[in-house]
Formats: C-alpha cells, sequence, structure tokens
C-alpha cells in the first residue's frame, strides 16, 4: 500500500493523487497557504452575511426554493436541511474506493478558496479520509448537474456525525460513533457551508480518474492478447510495420501496433501465412481477417479516445467546481460550472471504444476455436474434440459480456430529466454515465482475460513452432499463476477467474515487459 502523504493546495490536484488516495493508504495535507486561501475566502462570506441583501446559498432557500430570505438565526439550520434532505441516494451501496475519490476532490475544491467553508471544514474532511471512515453512498441519487447531490450529502452528512459509515476495519457504524472513535469533533455547518459540500462533479470526475488508469492498463494487455492471438492464427506481422501506420498518422495505432510487434519479435509462428503451412495441407492466404489484420487501428482509437479523456479530467482536476464561487477580488457569483456535460460525455466515449476492443478481442477468440478459420487448430480447442468440449462455452461467456457492454455504449448524457421543479431543467446524467463505464471496465478485463486463455491455449497446441520469447514469457507467468493449458475438459470457471486476476491486477504486462522493454 501506498503510504506516502498528498498535499493539497489552491492549484488542485493530478489523477495520481486521487488513484493513491482512493485505492491506496496515501494520507492527506491541506498546505498551509491552501488554509490561508480557505481563511481569506470564509472572510468574504461572513462580510455578506452580515449584509442584508440576498445571497445565493448564504442567506437564501436552494435551487426552485432560492427565491425565499433566510433569516440569520435559521441559516445554520438551513445548512443543516440541505444536507439531511438531500441525503437521499437509494440502491447498493458505491464502491469504497468511489466514495474516497468523491471525498478527496470535493476537499480539493474546498481547499481552492473558492467556496467560501471555514478551515475547520475543510480540515475536519481530511481527518475523515485519514481515519478511514468512509460514508455509506447509494448508487441512485445523482443526476450530474448541480454536483453529485445526493452522493456528496450522504458524505457531508457524515462529516456532521450523522448518518454511517464504514470504518477502517470494514464494519458499518453510525457516524457519530466513528468520529468519536478517533476524536474527530462533528462540523456545525455555517453558511454556505452545506451548500459548498454538495456542489460538484467529484463522484463522476473520481470515477472517470480511475477508469482512465484501468483503460491505460487494459489497452496494452489487449494488444498483448491481439499478438498473441495473431500467432496462434500463424498470422502476418507484417501490417504491423511502422511505415504502414505512418501514413495513418493516428498516434494511438501507431503504439498499438509497436506494441503487438514487440511482442511478436522472434516468433517463428507468424509469416505462414502465405506458404500453405496450416499445420495441414492448407490454401495461402493473401491477408488475415479484419479482427486481426486491423487490432491496431480498433485499439489505437480507443487510445485516442483515452487521451481525450485524460485531457478533460485534467482540466478538472485543476478546477474549483461551486455556486456560488468567490473570486479572488471577494465577488460571490452564481455560475453553471457544476454541470457535468464535459465529464459525461468522455465517460460515455470511453464505454464505447471499451465495447468495441471487447467485439475485437471475441471475435478474435471465435476464430480461435473455430476449426474452419483457425488454420489447423482443433475445433474449440479442445483435447479430443467430441468428448471433450474444449473452450466453447468459454466463448459463451465472453459473448454475453461483450453483449452487455455494447448495452453499455449507450450514451447516458443524452438524456436529460428536468428537476427541481424545472429550475434544474438540463441535466448530464453524468454519474450514471460513470456506473456503466465502471461496469464496462470490468467486463473488458474479463473478454481480454477470456482471449488470454484462448491464445495461450492455442500457442502451446502449435507443436513444432516456437513462440517468440515475450509469448513464452506470458505462458510461463500464466501457468505459474494457476491457469492450466491444454488438456481434458476441466472446471473452467476457477481457470477463467484466475486469467481475469492475472489481467486485471497489471500481471499480464509485467511478464512482457521485461522482454520487449516498456510498453505503451
Amino acid at each position: 500500500m501506498d503510504m506516502h502523504t498528498v498535499v493539497l493546495d489552491t492549484t488542485g490536484t493530478t489523477a495520481q493523487d486521487v488513484i493513491d488516495v482512493a485505492r491506496g493508504a496515501a494520507r492527506v495535507e491541506v498546505s498551509a497557504d491552501a488554509l490561508a486561501a480557505v481563511a481569506a475566502s470564509r472572510a468574504f462570506i461572513d462580510d455578506l452575511a452580515a449584509k442584508p441583501d440576498p445571497v445565493y446559498g448564504v442567506s437564501t432557500g436552494f435551487g426552485a426554493l432560492a427565491v425565499r430570505h433566510i433569516s440569520p438565526e435559521l441559516r445554520a439550520q438551513l445548512q443543516r436541511n440541505i444536507v439531511r434532505s438531500h441525503a437521499a441516494g437509494m440502491g447498493p451501496r458505491v464502491e469504497r474506493e468511489v466514495v474516497r475519490a468523491l471525498m478527496f476532490l470535493r476537499l480539493k475544491t474546498l481547499a481552492s478558496g473558492r467556496t467560501g467553508v471555514r478551515p475547520l471544514v475543510v480540515e475536519t474532511m481530511a481527518a475523515l479520509l485519514n481515519a478511514g471512515i468512509t460514508p455509506v453512498v447509494h448508487e441512485y441519487g445523482s443526476l450530474g448537474c448541480s454536483g453529485d447531490l445526493a452522493p456528496l450529502s450522504h458524505c457531508a452528512l457524515t462529516l456532521m456525525g450523522e448518518g454511517e459509515a464504514e470504518g477502517p476495519d470494514g464494519v458499518i457504524r453510525p457516524s457519530g460513533e466513528l468520529l468519536a472513535a478517533h476524536g474527530i469533533e462533528p462540523v456545525e455547518l455555517r453558511e454556505k457551508e452545506g451548500l459548498a459540500l454538495l456542489n460538484g462533479t467529484d463522484g463522476m470526475l473520481g470515477m472517470l480518474v480511475m477508469a482512465c488508469a484501468d483503460l491505460a492498463r487494459l489497452f496494452t494487455s489487449a494488444d498483448i492478447t491481439a499478438a498473441l492471438s495473431l500467432e496462434a492464427l500463424l498470422g502476418t506481422d507484417k501490417v504491423l510495420a511502422p511505415e504502414l501506420h505512418a501514413i495513418r498518422p493516428h498516434p494511438g495505432q501507431a503504439a498499438s501496433a509497436a506494441n503487438m510487434l514487440k511482442v511478436l519479435d522472434g516468433s517463428e509462428l507468424t509469416g505462414h501465412h502465405q506458404t500453405g503451412f496450416d499445420g495441414q495441407e492448407g490454401a495461402p492466404r493473401v491477408q488475415d481477417a479484419y479482427s486481426v489484420r486491423c487490432a491496431p487501428q480498433v485499439a489505437g482509437a480507443g487510445r485516442d479516445t483515452l487521451a481525450h479523456a485524460r485531457l478533460v479530467a485534467e482540466r478538472e482536476l485543476a478546477a474549483a467546481v461551486d455556486n456560488p464561487v468567490v473570486l479572488a477580488d471577494g465577488r460571490v457569483e452564481s455560475n453553471g460550472n457544476f454541470h457535468g456535460a464535459p465529464v459525461a460525455y468522455v465517460l460515455d466515449f470511453l464505454a464505447i471504444a471499451a465495447a468495441d476492443l471487447g467485439s475485437v478481442a471475441e471475435r478474435r477468440t471465435d476464430r480461435l476455436l473455430d476449426k474452419n478459420r483457425s488454420h489447423g487448430l482443433p475445433a474449440f480447442l479442445a483435447g479430443d474434440p467430441g468428448v471433450d468440449s474444449g473452450l466453447m462455452i468459454a466463448q459463451y461467456t465472453q459473448a454475453a459480456l461483450v453483449s452487455e457492454m455494447k448495452r453499455l455504449a449507450a450514451p447516458a448524457s443524452v438524456d436529460s430529466i428536468p428537476s427541481s421543479a424545472m429550475q434544474e431543467d438540463h441535466v448530464s446524467m453524468g454519474w450514471s454515465a460513470a456506473r456503466k463505464l465502471r461496469t464496462a471496465v470490468d467486463n473488458l478485463t474479463r473478454v481480454v482475460a477470456v482471449e488470454l486463455y484462448a491464445a495461450t491455449r492455442a500457442v502451446e497446441m502449435r507443436e513444432g513452432l516456437t513462440p517468440s520469447p515475450a509469448t513464452r514469457a506470458v505462458l510461463a507467468a500464466v501457468r505459474a499463476d494457476g491457469v492450466a493449458g491444454p488438456g481434458q475438459d476441466r472446471f473452467l470457471a476457477p481457470d477463467l477467474a484466475a486469467a481475469y486476476e492475472f489481467v486485471r491486477s497489471g500481471k499480464l504486462v509485467a511478464a512482457v515487459e521485461p522482454v520487449t522493454g516498456p510498453l505503451d
């Protein structure tokens, strides 16, 4: 576990910091400069609160109720009430890493000095993260506009010592008990603070950052499995030549082709497509099928999509999203920066790229199993076809995963259901886009794992030809990790689960890179 400290200042944070806090044990500190900026912005809010003029979020109601001026004696209750009423999530619990990312990114904006909260609120939020206290957040409740309202409200509720949270031991307890056990005083919210805790795109951004990291690993993993499938199908690596990709200058395509070439370097299985060698008598092939020949083009388009998504994430990580915001000159201005459209679009775009990468990987797997198209491999890679079914149903499982990914690729961001009595009449649905992308990324991991399982078995069945050194390294690592090779039928689910973990954990890439050098 990563035990280093992440320091927040007024300029934002990095994707790696988000991952270290969300998935690791990194501690969070807020810099002295950031705390000074927070205190300065709070002074502006205190000045406004003392004046008779209505200011949204300070001395008015919220959303469609912003027309009511709230008297000073009711303002603390107003802030408590917005948190309690907005903590209206339903459904299954959201994963711990998502909630920690959500809290950290809200803390990032609080530390920017643009929200008008007191330093006490910032320090208490950091204390919750460092204590390993994770509020219970539910699946449904965010429309991706005006912030991830219900998810952030459940986090704010814990800050107040209310609701439920998970302790560092994994046990869910009343938040007040957990705070007391860790010596953390609940926060009594003052003007603007309840609103500031709720009004951000932090949940969808946190899920975007983590999905980008996972997909970067998966694109590299898919390049490796595509190369293994090409080997197993006795394909040609000539289509991977750099000069071919230079004349269509998409950077992702060139990167995927280069990765595949590195994996295939030194293979005795490539280059037979025009000789008629199929492990049996066969006619020469002029060129490989699209799923093999166009692998860099498909994966490369996904890589370029990922690059765009990372650019959007970087911009959001440098942003201070709240409404109203405190500007440097002390003005407190309403705005629409909480709208999640920029994040929602790329979340949907990544789901499309993931679905297509899964689709082409499944087509290669199917080709490996079909004796009429596999150029000499036994039907379904079975030990004794007919007696053994081999990997027939592994492909069914893979197809089911891909089919779900295609459904998940339907964009959430084109939907909008007006809310708050038509005051919030257009919303992004970015939280929904993020939730379905998480499922798509997990499905893609499983799809790549099935291709890995089939391709490694198929390569081992090519007797008399030596695979590349990188492929041999994959074979050694995956077999040592408990994933079985060719032979009689066996209980397949544990093997597929082991292959999934091998890909998910990054072991596939780690097995190859000592041979190939770093892959993109």
